[in-house]
């Protein structure tokens, strides 16, 4: 088989693949080394790149996946004739993000991060396979404790846990803890 093929091959499975595909599965299928994979992986991402194509490879959690070019967004969007809709409600998000950053994490610790109920938003999660049940506490009622799938990191574009936003400390109490609005540092709760 030679290199064009190969390469032809490498763009196949990257591009068919419904999920990010990793250099060592596409090194089993095409039977060569994961090294030559990667290389090639690399000329292709450089090419598309060089060459202005409205399609580029990029790498995401732990995988390849074919993505339209950023410059290109605003005219798939109007193809799709719907703008680009996350569907989480605003306590979604932050339970997810509580989730994110405080992984492995249970039910009664999300709440009282959030001091409110957070079923309707960790059932949502669940079901969009954003967040999936990670075992058992060690603890009284050994209650499930929960963390962030594989799809989370493919939906936000992250190869890792490692490459979300840093942010200040947490905050020990719940009641100093808020998301997306800013703190006036009062002290005094209502």
């Amino acid at each position: 088989m030679n290199l064009i093929m190969v390469r032809a091959i490498i763009e196949a499975l990257v591009f068919s693949s419904s999920e990010p595909i990793n250099s060592k599965t596409m090194s089993d299928i095409i039977g060569i080394s994961e090294h030559t994979v990667k290389q090639i992986l690399t000329d292709l991402i450089e090419d598309r790149i060089r060459t202005q194509s409205g399609l580029h490879i990029i790498e995401v959690a732990n995988g390849y996946q074919f993505v339209t070019h950023p410059e290109c967004a605003p005219y798939v969007e109007k193809l799709q004739k719907a703008p680009r809709n996350v569907g989480l409600s605003q306590a979604a998000i932050e339970t997810l993000a509580i989730v994110a950053y405080k992984q492995p994490i249970t039910k009664a610790e999300i709440e009282s991060l959030r001091g409110v109920s957070i079923e309707s938003s960790l059932n949502t999660l669940v079901e969009k396979n954003l967040v999936e049940e990670a075992g058992r506490k060690d603890a009284p009622g050994r209650p499930i404790l929960y963390r962030t799938t594989r799809q989370f990191l493919k939906y936000f574009g992250l190869n890792g846990l490692s490459e979300l936003p840093q942010i200040p400390e947490w905050v020990d109490s719940a009641e100093s803890l808020k998301f997306g609005v800013e703190h006036d540092g009062g002290g005094q709760n209502a």
